[in-house]
C-alpha cells in the first residue's frame, strides 16, 4: 500500500508525506532562495572551500559558476588533508566532483 499526501502549510516549505508500510519519508521542497543553485549564485566574490570527491579541498574566492555547479576560484590553493599541496592562480572545478562547498573558512597563507 503507498499512501502520497500533500500538506501546504503557512511554513517555509511544503512537506510531501510517502507512506510505505512502516517507513514514513519527509521530503522538503526548497523554496527558491534555498536551491544549492541560488545559494551558490550568491558565494560570488566570498572565499569558500571545496572539497571534492577525491579528499581535495580547493579555497579561493568564487569569480564564477553556472548551472552545472562548475566553480571559478581566484587566487585558489589545493590542500589534502589540511596540508598544502600548489598555490593556483585560477582554477575551475568540474561540479561532478564536489562533495560539498564550505563557507566558513579563515584564509590560510
Amino acid at each position: 500500500m503507498v499512501l502520497l499526501g500533500f500538506c501546504f502549510g503557512g511554513g517555509l516549505f511544503h512537506k510531501a508525506f510517502i507512506w510505505l508500510g512502516l517507513c514514513v519519508l519527509l521530503v522538503f521542497v526548497l523554496e527558491p532562495s534555498r536551491k544549492p543553485l541560488n545559494v551558490l549564485a550568491k558565494l560570488l566574490n566570498c572565499y569558500v572551500a571545496i572539497v571534492l570527491k577525491s579528499g581535495a579541498e580547493y579555497r579561493g574566492t568564487v569569480v564564477r559558476c553556472d548551472g552545472y555547479m562548475n566553480v571559478l576560484l581566484e587566487s585558489a590553493v589545493e590542500r589534502f588533508k589540511d596540508e598544502l599541496v600548489a598555490n593556483y592562480g585560477r582554477v575551475l572545478v568540474r561540479g561532478n566532483n564536489v562533495l560539498y562547498i564550505r563557507t566558513d573558512v579563515p584564509k590560510k597563507k
